[in-house]
């Protein structure tokens, strides 16, 4: 039986993020991207989430290097946390090489990670693989798409890309590049179906810099803008047009102030007329002369923009007149805190520009045609759509089909499922390990299912701590029961109940010691279990109890 290529996806299908896709041929195995998500609502107390990399570790010996697209979070946040375990060498552009050295030096990484910085158009042997860096459009510099040529042919993986004609920054998509894969044969695309339900083109970023400058003519206030700190090119027009209007910029937020280092080291931003300002200085000029560009576009609790809101920020007061203008859309499920954050911004006085018809944002995302457009260049025998919630991913298949790619040859891949691919067809082969690994704290993979099920039932209906002291020879109650309640009734208003919670206690302690029955576990069920039943009779509500045995 001959080898087969095996395209494990561990991240990034029927969700938004923790994007990371492994490439394995014999003994040889290249990750792609290796990003975070951030917890759902009932993941109650997670920080962050990861990718599950059991299967990674099973094959540790044929890791040969991680191949990073872009830098951001959803594509090299777990970085810091899977190096640790499964070091090898990184590959991405010098943008990206800069934030995750950033983000490596903020985790206290040891030094022996290797950083390679490659630009598009280099080529690179990694194993049986050869890999090729390709330069695309995104809402951060550096982007690259990669064709890795493998035994069996050539394997293009997007990345997060879209069509830009007129970048704000660098140049415009390398389409011949991919036309030229594309007549050489290509063997499967992996493409970004994030944007798949939005028909037609996305705008260029260059229209963002046009609706921003709206605002800043004829203004007389102070202008805050929030919008996402990895976007260096807009941060660029963001400086340009301050320039133009005789004003001092001030960058807020850690995200933000950590990014626009790197960037501006790096030569990827560029303040030729000496604009940008600490913000320390801001007392120094009037308020009329200054512009800060702030993280919190999302509605982040510990956003500068959110503790603006809230009158938390040290240094940034919200004040009456204030021109406040989000240049980001909403990522779903972010609206709710969004929508209070602007409430509380206007509360304020200020004046909150936020509306999609005011070309204050772009995604970076390709919408339908510019999809249609990458399928007409790659001509690919096999097409997996990537990066999407389920529907995205059906979506972008049905694009596939209408582009000429046979029904059979379409494949809609699974978390967890190699796409095993032969010298002549493709199939879903059996699952590997995979799954969600989530951070709490400096605890990795340690809050499982069992302690976010507790946790929902504490944020529910709240806890009962009992406490009792029983003689170790008889059995007798010397002390208790006594009762705490938190995040359930307070005790002091309720007194009646915890008196007759006290007495069903007792009265379950005693109907154990008639029945002889000694071991502590068997008593803590019977307390529990009794008094599970009575307060769901008295108040239809079942907090969690937790009965404690003190002997002596």
């Amino acid at each position: 039986m001959k080898e087969k290529l095996k395209i494990i996806p561990l991240g990034g299908l029927d969700e938004i993020g923790k994007n990371m896709t492994v490439i394995e041929f014999g003994n040889d195995i290249i990750v792609v991207d290796c990003g975070l998500a951030f917890p759902d609502d009932d993941m109650l107390g997670v920080d962050l989430v990861i990718p599950d990399t059991t299967y990674l570790k099973r094959n540790q010996k044929k890791l040969r290097g991680y191949l990073i697209t872009h830098g951001h979070e959803d594509h090299i946040g777990a970085l810091p946390y899977v190096l640790r375990e499964l070091n090898a060498p990184v590959y991405g552009t010098r943008l990206t090489c800069g934030i995750i050295e950033a983000k490596l030096a903020e985790h206290r990484m040891p030094s022996k990670v290797r950083l390679n910085r490659i630009k598009a158009g280099d080529v690179i042997k990694l194993g049986c693989f050869s890999i090729e860096f390709i330069h695309t459009n995104h809402s951060i510099a550096d982007s690259v798409a990669l064709a890795i040529r493998t035994p069996l042919g050539t394997v293009i993986h997007t990345g997060d890309f879209k069509v830009d004609l007129t970048p704000a920054s660098g140049e415009m998509i390398d389409l011949a590049r991919f036309g030229e894969l594309g007549k050489e044969g290509v063997l499967a695309l992996l493409s970004d179906s994030t944007n798949v339900e939005r028909p037609g083109y996305t705008p260029s970023e260059q229209t963002v810099g046009a609706g921003l400058e709206k605002f800043f003519k004829n203004c007389r206030e102070r202008i805050i803008i929030a919008t996402f700190a990895s976007n260096v090119s807009r941060l660029q027009q963001i400086l340009d047009i301050a320039a133009k209007y005789g004003r001092k910029v001030a960058v807020c937020g850690r995200s933000m102030e950590k990014i626009t280092q790197v960037a501006g080291e790096l030569g990827y931003l560029t303040d030729k007329a000496k604009v940008m300002i600490d913000m320390n200085e801001m007392r120094r000029y009037p308020r009329e002369k200054l512009v800060i560009v702030s993280t919190g576009s999302q509605g982040e609790t510990m956003s500068a923009l959110y503790r603006m809101a809230y009158n938390s920020h040290k240094q940034v007061e919200v004040v009456p007149g204030d021109r406040i203008l989000i240049a980001a859309s909403a990522i779903p499920g972010n609206e709710k805190s969004i929508n209070n954050m602007v409430n509380e911004l206007y509360k304020k006085g200020a004046e909150v520009i936020y509306d999609r018809n005011a070309a204050l944002h772009v995604s970076g995302h390709a919408c339908q045609e510019e999809q249609k457009l990458m399928l007409a260049l790659c001509r690919p025998k096999y097409f997996i759509p990537v990066h999407g919630e389920h529907r995205m991913l059906r979506m972008h298949a049905h694009l596939g089909e209408q582009m000429g790619v046979p029904k059979k040859n379409v494949i809609v891949g699974e978390i967890g499922r190699p796409i095993e691919i032969g010298e002549k067809s493709a199939r879903l082969g059996n699952p590997v390990p995979s799954g969600r690994v989530l951070v709490d704290g400096l605890g990795i993979g340690d809050v499982g299912s069992a302690v976010l099920r507790d946790r929902k039932h504490l944020s529910e209906d709240g806890l009962l701590v009992v406490v009792m002291t029983i003689d170790a020879t008889s059995g007798v109650v010397i002390a208790g029961p006594d009762i705490v309640s938190r995040g359930f009734v307070y005790v002091k208003e309720a007194e009646k109940l915890m008196e007759e919670l006290r007495t069903t206690c007792q009265i379950s302690l005693d109907r154990c010691l008639d029945e002889g029955v000694r071991d502590w576990n068997g008593i803590k069920l019977a307390v529990k279990g009794a008094l599970s039943d009575y307060l769901f009779k008295k108040t239809k509500r079942s907090p969690m109890i937790l009965p404690i045995i003190m002997e002596i």
